[in-house]
């Protein structure tokens, strides 16, 4: 028994922020049927390489993208653009009690898919919109992907090498951030929404929108702005309100310090054997140090050149001062932390009985995280779902018509 057992999603979203959050839900237990579009699927099946191989070691078509975001679903493929295809999902959606959507505003509508038509069959419904822009607004109507939400956002004046640095320019982040983001904050929503439900009785609309939660996302730099009236601007791997919080580059590689406070700070002076730094008194406070910064930080850089970055990590470690490597994947996924925490599983998968996946970082007591279906194969689960909403003749009445695929019609 999951947290969520018992709760059903009709997951109509592709890509990652919705997908995401349906993954979320069922990890906790969900029964989410994840709709796709007959013959291709979710647009990310095709984002590779890299492919999945198989037991044989062969390359299969599961792309890696597509995997990261779709465990433990059903697929289930039905053409939504065909009257009877919306007809198969309002016979569905009445015992659904959620469903995930990220078309353009607006989109569902014409397919008699939207929150109004659906809600009219099932008020109990939680509908959540996924969008670039949101439901209102000039913008309302257009498209959003990550990567131009990131620039609009304000996110990517602030990533990357600060102006001074040869070459430097605004970054995006490495993942796709705000789609995640978005994916989390449906995740809270739609439960949020499901809690309302048991008190109302009634489902409601949720409207998300990419821009609005990066925005939200921008966190200590939006409220500097706010507070000092000057657009925060890209500072590299430094910390705009804290000093020493960045990298150093040390003998061989660079490495990460993150000194949090004032005594950090002391501890930190002892343990790299520069406690003359102490008697500073530009140094001795964080608001001081941020002032200071210009003349502070050249000291230890040019101090952390003369040993490997092992060796400090070893010696400010022992000093309880936050420090680390930056590790590639691969090494992050070898740290002994990460392997003790299980953050590596592996699922029976039908092309790959060794399948390995990142797992889940919600620990839960008395409800864990079950894990027991992988990401699905096109329409694996056609049959088996549309199973309780039509007899074994419509569904091939409907597959011969192309309504529905995934059905073995031999």
């Amino acid at each position: 028994m999951g947290a969520l057992t018992g709760i059903r999603v009709l997951d109509l979203s592709r890509v990652l922020a919705g997908p995401w959050c349906g993954q979320i839900l069922a990890d906790l237990g969900a029964e989410v049927i994840k709709v796709e579009r007959p013959g291709s699927g979710d647009d990310t099946r095709s984002w590779g390489p890299p492919w999945m191989p198989d037991n044989s070691g062969d390359l299969t078509r599961e792309a890696g993208y597509y995997q990261c975001a779709n465990r433990g679903k059903y697929s289930v493929e039905i053409n939504i653009s065909s009257p009877e295809g919306q007809q198969l999902l309002h016979k569905m959606v009445q015992s659904i009690d959620v469903v995930i959507e990220n078309y353009k505003t607006g989109s569902l509508a014409k397919y008699n898919l939207d929150y109004a038509n659906l809600s009219a069959l099932n008020p109990k419904l939680v509908y959540c919109s996924i969008t670039g822009f949101g439901q209102t607004g000039p913008r309302a109507e257009e498209p959003g992907y990550d990567f131009v939400i990131q620039g609009l956002s304000g996110l990517m004046s602030i990533t990357g090498e600060s102006d001074h640095v040869p070459n430097s320019g605004a970054q995006k982040v490495g993942v796709a951030v705000v789609d995640i983001q978005t994916g989390l904050y449906a995740t809270i929503a739609i439960q949020a929404a499901l809690l309302s439900r048991h008190q109302t009785g009634l489902g409601q609309h949720i409207d998300l929108a990419l821009l609005d939660v990066q925005i939200a996302g921008l966190a200590n730099q939006g409220m500097n702005y706010l507070t000092s009236g000057k657009s925060p601007i890209r500072s590299g791997n430094s910390h705009p309100n804290i000093v020493p919080y960045q990298t150093f580059k040390a003998k061989n590689t660079e490495f990460i310090i993150a000194c949090g406070n004032d005594q950090q700070f002391h501890e930190l002076c002892h343990a790299i054997q520069l406690p003359h730094l102490l008697d500073n008194s530009d140094y001795l406070r964080n608001q001081d140090r941020v002032k200071h910064r210009a003349t502070l930080i050249p000291l230890l850089a040019q101090h952390f050149l003369t040993k490997d970055a092992e060796h400090w990590v070893q010696h400010i470690h022992q000093a309880k001062v936050p420090v680390g490597m930056i590790n590639s994947i691969e090494q992050a996924l070898q740290e002994p932390q990460v392997q003790a925490r299980e953050m590596l599983v592996s699922i029976n998968h039908p092309l790959n009985p060794d399948f390995k996946m990142i797992a889940s970082p919600i620990k839960l007591s008395g409800t864990p995280i079950n894990y027991q279906q992988p990401p699905p194969l096109l329409g694996e689960h056609t049959a088996k779902v549309l199973s309780e909403f039509c007899d074994p003749e419509q569904l091939r009445s409907l597959a011969r018509r192309g309504v529905i695929a995934g059905l073995d019609l031999d």
